[in-house]
């Protein structure tokens, strides 16, 4: 299936990608659409013929739970409304708490790493198989970035991969400015990334801009993709010919033109690496060589897996008891980042704040694109109160919750100080959750609840 050159469409840059020129396919974040009718923008787009993939971010099937059947039924309406020929999501994990660990429901609002461990790898495989069971199209996943690394793993990220497509015969997404991120904040060498992973499995591939900043690289997606990222994709393509390459932007949007030259800068890449590729490719065979060849992943006694089987090449089904490890582990650490609590033992403290600001800046850039009206009413105190608000209430229900949660616990508070931002606080608050603000009683049975859940 050859898709060609595409970019992530957004509704912000909407009639920029339908002006681009040579623009083969989209991709867009799959819950951003209704299941039964499309924005007129992408009904255009597949009216000229252009092939539109639908990118989830909610699944979390690197998960301790198995997959949500409603979201996964989501995700198979909008296959189905797009026509699409795949659909994507990702190597990791989203939300933990509830039953397995008695504790909260926990949403990270983010992409979290999952641990490349045998354990992690038996519930992650389980999982995609229960996807790729409910959804009418095949499945391809993506690497993710990361700021911090997991303790005791056994696997690099192409054995990994590696693994994870023998035994589900899963394809996969390879997102170069990922590798680039994992390599500046993990010390992982994309190279070596790309030399042991499957190459042939590859449903596409990525390319996003990022920043570093005191020694850590942020995927921020909202800046220019930058020449480090444009290596590893060469890396990638003297490897192989991936079937599309497509450019990401969620945020700061820059002009057209601006975008145009990025993916004029992808398409150079690609001819320059494709052409070298080749030619180290003839050198190899004429000196009787294999290049690229990827490594075959080993067990931890060292010997080869083969499709799904765990080490040794036997049958190792994920047990609940992994489930319940995999449940403990991230409940631990989503709480650190998340709720303020202890780090668990083995992790990076400094990297895992750096992870927990990250988080809670994510939460209040995107609660104030769903409910702009909030820095409107709140102005240049938005930030801090929200910010604030982060350290100590974490998302539990999603984004549209949080905005109103959030605005419950300042009206509680009494804020804002001025009188009439906090009657226009008020009205929207009554507007989208309830007739009147929480009374005192309520105000006060609510805190002697927390005050018990937080001891």
């Amino acid at each position: 299936m050859e898709l060609g050159i595409g970019i992530g469409w957004r509704p912000e840059i909407a009639d920029a990608v339908e002006a681009l020129p040579g623009i083969d396919w989209v991709e867009t974040v799959a819950e951003n659409l209704c299941t039964d009718h499309l924005p007129d923008s992408l009904v255009r787009l597949r009216a000229r013929g252009v092939t539109v993939v639908p990118h989830g971010v909610s699944l979390g099937l690197g998960g301790a739970d198995r997959p949500d059947p409603g979201r996964l039924a989501d995700l198979a309406a909008r296959a189905a409304l797009l026509g699409t020929p795949l659909v994507t999501e990702h190597i990791a994990f989203v939300r933990a708490g509830g039953p397995r660990t008695a504790s909260p429901g926990l949403e990270a609002g983010h992409l979290l790493p999952v641990p490349r461990t045998w354990d992690a790898l038996d519930v992650l495989c389980e999982n995609v198989r229960i996807a790729q069971d409910s959804l009418p199209v095949p499945l391809a996943l993506e690497n993710i970035a990361a700021l911090f690394s997991w303790p005791g793993e056994e696997l690099t990220e192409g054995q990994f991969l590696a693994e994870l497509v023998a035994r589900t015969g899963v394809r996969l997404l390879i997102d170069v400015a990922n590798l680039h991120t994992n390599h500046v904040n993990r010390g992982e060498d994309p190279a070596r990334a790309l030399d042991e992973l499957p190459v042939e499995s590859i449903a596409y591939v990525h390319v996003a801009g990022g920043i570093e900043k005191d020694g850590v690289w942020h995927d921020t997606h909202a800046h220019p993709v930058t020449r480090p990222v444009l290596d590893v994709l060469a890396e990638l393509r003297s490897r192989v010919a991936p079937p599309g390459v497509l450019l990401e932007r969620d945020d700061d949007f820059p002009p057209a033109t601006e975008l145009g030259g990025e993916l004029a800068a992808i398409r150079a890449t690609l001819a320059t690496a494709g052409r070298a590729g080749r030619g180290a490719r003839s050198e190899a065979r004429a000196a009787g060589g294999d290049a690229a060849a990827p490594a075959t992943p080993v067990g931890p006694t060292g010997v080869t897996t083969d499709a799904a089987t765990g080490p040794g090449g036997t049958a190792e089904p994920p047990t609940e008891d992994a489930r319940d490890r995999a449940a403990v582990a991230q409940t631990a650490l989503l709480s650190a980042l998340v709720a303020g609590t202890p780090a668990p033992e083995g992790f990076d403290h400094r990297r895992l704040a750096v992870q927990s600001r990250a988080l809670a800046a994510k939460r209040a850039d995107v609660v104030a694109k769903v409910a702009p009206e909030l820095p409107g009413i709140l102005g240049d105190g938005y930030r801090k109160a929200f910010l604030a608000y982060a350290r100590t209430h974490p998302m539990s229900a999603g984004y549209r919750r949080d905005a109103l949660d959030f605005t419950e616990q300042l009206l509680i508070s009494g804020r804002p100080a001025d009188d009439a931002a906090r009657r226009r606080l008020t009205h929207w608050w009554q507007d989208r959750a309830a007739a009147r603000p929480p009374r005192r009683t309520t105000r006060l049975v609510r805190a002697a609840r927390a005050a018990l859940v937080g001891r």
